[in-house]
This record gives C-alpha cells, structure tokens and sequence, in this order.
C-alpha cells in the first residue's frame, strides 16, 4: 500500500488495513485466533492497494513463533485492532508440503529490537526465522526445513543498507542464499527489513 506508515485520518494507514482486514475475518465468521494465513503488508511510495492472495480447499496448519507474541495477540499500543495473521502456514498436497512463512522482523516478543542497526535488526530476522521453520518442523514431526533451502524475499528500508543486509544473511545462514531484494517500506518506522519466504517442492 502507499505511504504503509503516513498518519491518514487520525491512524496509521497499516493499522487501518488491519482493521479492515480483522472486521472482513469476523464477518466471514472464521475466529481471529484459529487458523489465520500467513501474510505480509508492506508499503510502496505510491500506487494503488494492492492485495494477492492464496486460496484453496484444504485447510492449512498456522504455525506461531515461539520467540513472539502471536501478532493477534498484540496490546492495544500496535492499533485498535490486531493484526491478523499467522507467524506462518503449512500447506499439505498428497505427500508434498509447502511452508509460506509471513513478513518476518527484529520483533521479540512484540516489541521491535536494535533501533537503527541494519545488521542487528537481520540478524534478529533472522533469529526468528529459524524459530518458525523449527516450530513447522516440529508440527510435521520431521526436519524438513531449513534457512539453507528455503526461498527468500527480503524488504529493505533503504537501499543504502543492501550490502549490510546480504553480508549479515550470508554470515548467518552459509552456503548458497536463494533471495531477492526489494525496495519497500516496513510495516512499524523503526524497523529496516522484513524477510518473507516459501519453502516446499509444491
């Protein structure tokens, strides 16, 4: 969406998403808490909202990070609603499964970490990463994934920071990265990068 952090009629535009978004779950009838989609919201200089999604017939697993708060759990202090999602989602075809991991931050319990350190802030991502393919793997009841296979897209704040970010991501995880890099806005001011990422053979 454009301008994911300008104040827009009293509320933070991301926080007026998530309204929406928790208001279309609750008509829908689906509980807010149980069996939310993983997700990501990231903001653009302008343009049109724009929203892709997945649909299906099976229902998929939610998957929570241990290291955080579920995100629809937040305190009142993130906005008037929560933001409804899950840390991630498993998807079972057969015998294939495909884990979509949301739009992951330096976010400890719900509180955003290392201010304006671009590498402390990836590896914390990164941190939390591994804390949700562990959780997935767990669930599955077998070590399916990890952060050396597995497909990355990562947001970055500003594009000065590039080459802090890739130095600290190929540091931390080794080997060969699968990644792109883009351009976009985060969902809270303070943090530079947010890594969303997919792993299966769907």
């Amino acid at each position: 969406m454009a301008d994911i952090n300008c104040v827009d009629h009293g509320l933070e535009r991301y926080r007026q998403f998530n309204m929406g978004r928790k208001d279309a779950f609750l008509a829908y009838g689906r509980k807010v808490a149980s069996q939310l989609p993983a997700a990501c919201a990231l903001g653009l200089a302008d343009g049109p909202l724009t929203i892709a999604f997945l649909l299906g017939r099976k229902e998929p697993v939610a998957i929570e990070n241990p290291r955080q708060v579920s995100a629809y759990e937040y305190p009142k202090e993130y906005g008037p609603q929560t933001p409804s999602f899950s840390r991630a989602t498993l998807l079972r075809a057969n015998a294939d499964v495909l884990l979509l991991i949301s739009g992951t931050a330096s976010i400890v319990g719900y509180q955003s970490l290392h201010g304006s350190d671009v590498v402390a802030q990836t590896r914390e991502t990164l941190a939390n990463l591994d804390a949700v393919i562990a959780e997935a793997n767990r669930k599955l009841g077998e070590q399916k994934f990890d952060l050396q296979n597995i497909f990355l897209r990562v947001y970055i704040r500003y594009t000065a920071d590039l080459s802090l970010v890739r130095n600290e991501m190929q540091r931390y995880i080794g080997g060969r990265i699968r990644a792109v890099f883009i351009q976009a806005d985060i969902c809270r001011k303070e943090l530079l990068l947010e890594i969303e990422a997919t792993a299966g053979n769907i």
